[in-house]
Formats: structure tokens, sequence, C-alpha cells
């Protein structure tokens, strides 16, 4: 079976962000001293900014290290996309 090569979306959460999504998703404090209290818009505003913030910092990383390999433009936007190493 061959494997399947998936791409990066650029507003998909990286691992380290897996609380902050499942946060948003219950929309509801998951830890800390507000477990258990409700998310106010401000407070979800700032997770979902963070997630797309982690996620574009590693394609634009990418991206720009495949540049400097001598990399075409089309080829380091595949690079950047691409979920891996």
């Amino acid at each position: 079976m061959a494997k399947q090569v998936r791409e990066r979306r650029w507003l998909s959460p990286n691992k380290r962000a897996k609380s902050y999504a499942s946060e948003l998703k219950a929309k509801v404090h998951q830890h800390g001293p507000k477990e258990g209290k409700p998310l106010t818009d401000f407070e979800a505003g700032l997770r979902v900014g963070s997630l797309q913030m982690k996620n574009d910092h590693i394609g634009i990383y990418k991206y720009k290290k495949a540049l400097d390999s001598g990399k075409s433009k089309s080829e380091a936007k595949k690079f950047s996309r691409k979920i891996g190493k």
C-alpha cells in the first residue's frame, strides 16, 4: 500500500497546539485556574491567532529553506505544504 502524502493547510494546528484546538472545539478552559469556565471571545481569538501563527511560521520557514537550497518557487511551495520532514 502506497503511503499517502498529506499537505499542510496554513490554518491547521500542529501537535504542540493540540490543547488549544480542543479548547476551541469545546469552548471551555481545559487547563489552569479557569478550568471548566467558558472561553470569552477574546480568549478564543488569542487561541485561533496562536494556532495560525505557529503553523504559518513552520510553512514559511520550510519555504525559505527550500528557496535557499536552490528549488524553484513552485517546488518550494509544494515542499512547505508537505507535512513531515
